[in-house]
């Protein structure tokens, strides 16, 4: 076990940093971990880094009117391993609500603001002004 930890840490793994995305809205840490399917013993538990939640993932790709509220988000079924805890779900619907009222005060739909680089510096601006994260501190990545 102690082999394995210090491999992660100073082999080939080490200095790996998780994805960036332009246009986070948040931030989550977990690892991914996904339950059996009835197609037989496929439990997987395994390690991830901190990540960030981009507002694409946010946007429903056919749907003006309706955004997620929780786990409901455009991710894949592994990365939902991580993804679907309550921590991350409570930053998703605190994205989600900012979302609508900036969209709201700025008078035009909320894929917009994602479409809008101003718009969405703006956005991100202020929901870092009201104690959201959209990343994580360089020395913790």
């Amino acid at each position: 076990m102690g082999a394995e930890n210090r491999k992660l840490v100073a082999g080939e793994e080490a200095g790996k940093k998780a994805a960036e995305f332009f246009d986070s809205v948040g931030t989550g840490y977990y690892h991914i971990d996904l339950h059996p399917s009835s197609q037989g013993d496929n439990y997987i538990d395994f390690g991830s880094l901190p990540f960030q939640i981009p507002l694409g993932a946010l946007l429903p790709q056919r749907m003006d009117n309706l955004l997620p509220a929780n786990k409901n988000i455009g991710t894949t079924h592994i990365t939902n391993g991580c993804y679907r805890l309550h921590p991350v779900e409570w930053s998703i619907g605190e994205a989600v609500g900012s979302l609508i009222a900036f969209a709201q005060k700025k008078k035009t739909w909320p894929r917009a603001v994602r479409d809008n680089k101003n718009l969405l510096e703006e956005f991100q601006n202020w929901i870092r002004s009201q104690g959201l994260e959209t990343h994580w501190p360089e020395n913790n990545l």
